[in-house]
This record gives C-alpha cells, sequence and structure tokens, in this order.
C-alpha cells in the first residue's frame, strides 16, 4: 500500500517529521548548554522559540486529525500510535502557536539570566525573568479550563494522567517517612570526609568516571560524555545519546551524576526501535525516567558490590587518597546521611525532601498562596524545617536549580516519584536476580540492565504510567517499599557507628 492510499502510513510519516524536529530542538538546546559562547545566547532564544512552533504547527496540523480518524491499526503497535498520538494531538491542539513561541523563548533567556543571577547570588536578577515564565504558564494553564487544579495541567505534562491531589498523597506520606528518619540519621551523622573536601583532580576523576561507563556498557559508537554546568542528558537518536556531567575539585559527585545521566540515556537507548521516529519512542513519563537515574545513581552506584568492583580503580585514579584503605571506607563515607543544602548533592535518604520543598513552594505559585518575590524566604523557611539547615544565599537556595527559570514547572515532583517507583523496581530486581550484588562485585552488570531492558525500557509509551508501574513492580504507586529501603540503610549507618 502506498502513502496515497493508506492513511497509516501518512500519519507515521507526518510524525517522523515532527519527531525529527523535536530531536533538532533537543540538539539546538544541548548545543547551547555545551559549546555555544554566550553572546549567542538572544539569537539561540529566538532560533529555539522559531523551531518549536514550527514542530508544534506542524504536529497540529488539520491533516494529522483527519489522518487519525481514518486510519486502520493493523498491528498492537498501530494501535497504541494511533491512542497515544491522539492524546498528545488532542491537548497540543489547546494551546495557540504563538504561546508555544513564547514559552520557548522566555525559557531560553531566562536560563542565561539565572546563570548570571547564580554566579552572583543575586534572585533580583532572576526574578522579572521568572514572573514572565510564571505568567506565561498561568496562560497555558488557561488552555486547559477542565482540570479541577491549575496544577493539573502542569503536572500531566511530564506525569500523563496523574493528578494534583495524588500526587500530594503520595508526597505528603514520602515527606511523613523521611522527616523523622533525617532528623534520627543527623543527629548520628557518619563522616563522608573520606570522599569529600579533596583534591580530586578534574582529570583523575574524569579517566574514573570514563572507567566505570565502558563497564557498565557504554561505548563511543552511541553515546558521548561532556561537562555541563547542570547535568542532563539528551538523546538526539537512538544512535546519538549525550550525557553530561560535572567536576568539582572538593568531591567526587561527578561518578553519581554520571551513573544517574546514564540511567537516563540507557532507558532511551534501549526502546525497541520499531518505536523510533514516532509518539511511541520515547520514555514513558519523567516519574518512570527518573526511577531509572536514580536506580543507577544510588541502589547500583552506592551498594557494596559496586564498590567491591569499583574501588581498585578509585585506588588507581587517587593512590594517595586511598593508600592503606578498602572498599568497605568508602562503601561507608557514599551512604553517610547528612542534610545538605544543594539538592544535586544530596543522599539518598535526604534528597526526597528538597523535592518536596519544590513541589510545595510551585504549588503555591501556582495556586495563589505565594508570590514569585517570596520564594527566596519560602524556600529558607522550609529548609529550615524539613532538612534543619539555614540557607546563607541565594545561590544555595532558591537559585540552585535551573528548572524554574526554563519554565519547567511541574517537572519537580517527579524526581521525587521516581524515586518511589526506583524502590518499587529494586525491591522486584533483588527478588528476581537475588545474586546482583555479587554479578556487581564482579563487574558484570548485564542482568541488570536486561532486566531493565525487557520490564521498563523497550515499551517505550505503548503503556502509561501506571500500567508500566504495575507491570513491572507488581502495583499501584506506593512510597512504602523506598521508605523500607531508606529505614534499612540508616539503620545499617547506625549499627555501624555503634559497633
Amino acid at each position: 500500500m502506498t502513502l496515497a492510499d493508506d492513511p497509516l502510513i501518512e500519519l507515521r510519516t507526518r510524525l517522523a517529521e515532527v519527531s525529527d524536529l523535536e530531536r533538532l530542538g533537543v540538539l539546538l538546546a544541548w548545543d547551547q548548554e555545551i559549546v555555544m559562547p554566550p553572546a549567542g545566547a538572544e539569537w539561540r532564544a529566538s532560533q529555539r522559540a522559531t523551531l518549536e512552533r514550527l514542530t508544534h504547527e506542524r504536529f497540529t496540523d488539520d491533516r494529522i486529525g483527519e489522518l487519525l480518524e481514518a486510519a486502520v491499526p493493523a498491528t498492537p503497535v498501530d494501535e497504541d500510535l494511533v491512542r497515544v498520538t491522539r492524546r498528545d494531538y488532542d491537548k497540543a491542539r489547546r494551546v495557540p502557536a504563538g504561546l508555544v513561541e513564547e514559552l520557548v523563548h522566555a525559557g531560553a533567556t531566562a536560563r542565561e539570566a539565572w546563570a548570571r543571577a547564580r554566579a552572583e547570588s543575586d534572585f533580583a536578577l532572576l526574578e522579572p525573568h521568572l514572573r514572565r515564565n510564571v505568567e506565561l504558564r498561568r496562560r497555558y494553564v488557561a488552555c486547559f479550563p477542565e482540570v479541577e487544579r491549575p496544577f493539573d495541567a502542569l503536572l500531566d505534562d511530564y506525569e500523563p494522567g496523574m493528578r494534583t491531589s495524588e500526587a500530594e498523597d503520595i508526597l505528603g506520606r514520602l515527606r511523613d517517612g523521611l522527616v523523622p528518619l533525617v532528623a534520627a540519621a543527623a543527629a548520628s551523622a557518619g563522616d563522608d570526609a573520606l570522599v569529600t573536601g579533596g583534591p580530586f583532580p578534574a582529570d583523575a576523576q574524569r579517566r574514573l568516571v570514563e572507567t566505570v561507563l565502558r563497564q557498565v556498557g557504554v561505548d563511543d559508537e552511541r553515546w558521548r560524555l561532556d561537562v555541563a554546568l547542570h547535568p542532563f542528558m539528551a538523546t538526539i537518536s537512538p544512535g546519538d545519546v549525550r550525557l553530561t556531567t560535572r567536576y568539582a575539585d572538593d568531591d567526587l559527585d561527578s561518578l553519581f551524576g554520571t551513573l544517574h545521566e546514564f540511567g537516563h540515556g540507557l532507558y532511551e537507548a534501549n526502546v525497541d526501535p520499531e518505536l523510533a521516529r514516532t509518539p511511541l519512542g520515547a520514555g514513558v513519563s519523567s516519574a518512570v525516567h527518573e526511577s531509572q537515574s536514580r536506580l543507577w545513581e544510588n541502589m547500583v552506584g552506592r551498594s557494596a558490590g559496586f564498590w567491591r568492583w569499583c574501588f581498585p580503580h578509585l585506588q588507581a585514579a587517587f593512590p594517595e587518597r586511598f593508600a592503606g584503605r578498602g572498599w568497605q571506607d568508602v562503601h561507608r563515607a557514599v551512604n553517610t546521611v547528612k542534610p545538605t543544602l544543594i539538592r544535586v548533592s544530596a543522599d539518598e535518604v535526604t534528597y526526597g525532601l528538597h523535592i518536596v520543598l519544590r513541589f510545595e513552594l510551585e504549588l503555591a505559585l501556582f495556586e495563589g498562596d505565594l508570590d514569585v518575590a517570596d520564594l527566596p524566604a519560602a524556600w529558607r523557611d522550609r529548609t529550615r524545617a524539613y532538612l534543619g539547615l539555614d540557607v546563607p544565599d541565594d545561590a544555595d537556595g532558591v537559585l540552585q536549580d535551573v528548572h524554574w527559570a526554563e519554565g519547567l514547572f511541574g517537572y519537580f515532583p517527579t524526581y521525587a516519584l521516581g524515586n518511589v517507583i526506583a524502590g518499587q523496581l529494586w525491591a522486584r530486581i533483588t527478588a528476581d536476580l537475588p545474586d546482583l550484588d555479587e554479578r556487581f562485585a564482579a563487574g558484570d552488570f548485564a542482568p541488570l540492565t536486561a532486566w531493565l531492558a525487557e520490564h521498563v525500557h523497550r515499551h517505550g509509551r505503548r503503556l502509561t504510567p501506571g500500567e508500566l508501574v504495575a507491570r513491572a513492580a507488581g502495583g499501584p504507586l506506593d512510597p512504602e517499599p523506598y521508605l523500607e529501603y531508606v529505614r534499612a540503610k540508616v539503620a545499617g549507618a547506625s549499627a555501624r557507628l555503634i559497633a
């Protein structure tokens, strides 16, 4: 059958073009972060905005709607393609192309303002841009008048089908489980001095990171690693997965940050190739995506098996620092529970509270309970309440993340939801693969990657987030397995200190 007489073939052709345009937008964003000189920011904002508008117009064209109505699915994949595309199409048609262009331009411009504000620790430099972003997102929310709460429309962009009330319930239960746990852990905090304070020369860190990436499956044929101010992963195509990290002389966060981004990249790399260049060919939601990055960063990267394998490589990279030490020393140090001001440096026990804080502030912004100008003070108050820490300046507080500058409201809660899903998946994985820690100790990560590819990655967006979690983890979203996991970690740390 040909393009002229089969609506499904024409639909796939048009969707492939839309996918190509979307990936080009990702490439422009990656280039802005990694190699573009700062003076190009305003032009790049316009270029990205134009491309986003053209992509939106191409996808929301009347012809796509006609083809969705006329298409006769021949396979289960076709059925899923039509279903998911219709949902995306109906949602995208609500948003004017001009607003899409404004959103992208404002985010790209504010991103540069954020970099200056963070460098000078001055929220006032970002405030007008942030106010503009909030205003534009409120206009976006107005495109969906049927939502019960304004935040529903923002959350749905990242977690399809989830409502604010559900996120509040799950994150509220997570918060209530973590706050007393963190307080107890802080009272008897272990010692992480072995892996903090430096010096850890960047070149040696880079060699260690590259060694670890190669062991877990990264090759030069379709992966690359670069340095970014704020680490991220970008998938340009199934054969072009780009990771970023950052190196600081006084810690080894680059290792965990790179494993984090590898988890994201592995998900995208393992989506069934049949789904490429369609709306099905990506991760199903931000929370499921985040579950993959948190799983590799923490459940793998802080495990005893991992450090039994990795320690000789760490020792080779920093021979003076780790002379006379054993893997157990490093394992204890990297599992220290100690509240910190900075989210990306937080241990896996306290991390969820950093996200709950951001979620509550976003919700207050869009429900009219908080003004943009009051964000720094509100941030300080919640940091003190949840983590017991005082925020000394804006750079260590409200300016530490780029997300709000880029207009990504609704994104933050998916980080903590990802932890929740990771806890559920890990319980199932360790039941299915009981010798996993010994495999890690032997440098064998293939059983884990194969399990994740089969149960999570290959499906792309063919399943809803809820369906995928139910199938892979055996039930609906539930913070209890994650809380059990971190309680065991805190109890183990306390026992080691007593001993």
